[in-house]
């Protein structure tokens, strides 16, 4: 189900991972969206595609509408929807994410985390569309970039201060309330995984609603909970 969090942003609850959609200028469902800025923020699972669709469809928008998908990082579980859902947008990743997501490399078996993704490699497709890549200080519509590796290498973080929102992905979870570190067993490096949460509270981001790539967003003191997270860690 289609869950509006804020004025303009969506969660997407795909049954075990999220994506989300921000609206440039806030409107609702029940508004016209044609000249609104649309950006979706990760792209779900290869099993997910339907329920994502539909979800667009929830919020009031089809994929025709959307200005661009960014992306947070290469994993099936983000990436597996970008194929066939008829997106004419172009697509953001961070380095060295991007050039698998474009398919110019392979994951590679260098760690577990590559591992992993060289083994779901063959489920995704390259999309048609390019595959900018982006670093820290760059902006995608209207997020800033922060370069937050751990989770994997090109791992990024997507800010909108005005609105008050981070897009963190895979580099933290939700659950039973309580947000945590992404696990060793799906991060490449706990430790570089650990810095750029710690980074991240450091840069006292004001946020409020921080939506993760599992588990439930919360929709207040995101900026707290990151602080909080870092102590611990």
């Amino acid at each position: 189900m289609a869950t509006e969090l804020d004025d303009g942003i969506w969660w997407f609850d795909l049954r075990g991972v999220n994506a989300y959609l921000l609206v440039a200028d806030g409107s609702s469902a029940d508004e016209t969206h044609r000249s609104d800025d649309v950006t979706v923020i990760d792209a779900g699972a290869p099993w997910t595609r339907r329920a994502l669709c539909r979800q667009l469809t929830e919020a009031g928008f089809d994929p025709r509408d959307v200005d661009r998908i960014a992306l947070t990082h290469y994993d099936l579980d983000h990436v597996g929807g970008l194929g066939a859902l008829g997106f004419d947008c172009p697509i953001y990743a961070g380095q060295p994410d991007a050039a698998i997501v474009r398919g110019d490399r392979s994951p590679g078996w260098s760690d577990r985390k590559a591992a992993f993704q060289s083994l779901a490699h063959p489920l995704t497709t390259a999309p048609d569309h390019p595959v900018e890549t982006i670093t820290e200080g760059d902006t995608v519509g209207a997020l800033d970039v922060y370069t937050t590796p751990g989770h994997t290498r090109g791992h990024v973080t997507y800010v909108d201060a005005s609105r008050s929102v981070a897009f963190i992905g895979d580099l933290v979870r939700e659950s039973g309330g309580r947000l945590e570190a992404s696990p060793w067993a799906l991060s490449y490096d706990t430790s570089a995984l650990a810095d750029s949460i710690r980074r991240l509270a450091e840069l006292d981001l004001d946020v409020d609603v921080l939506a993760m790539g599992h588990g439930t967003p919360f929709v207040e003191g995101a900026s707290e909970r990151l602080a909080d997270l870092a102590a611990r860690l």
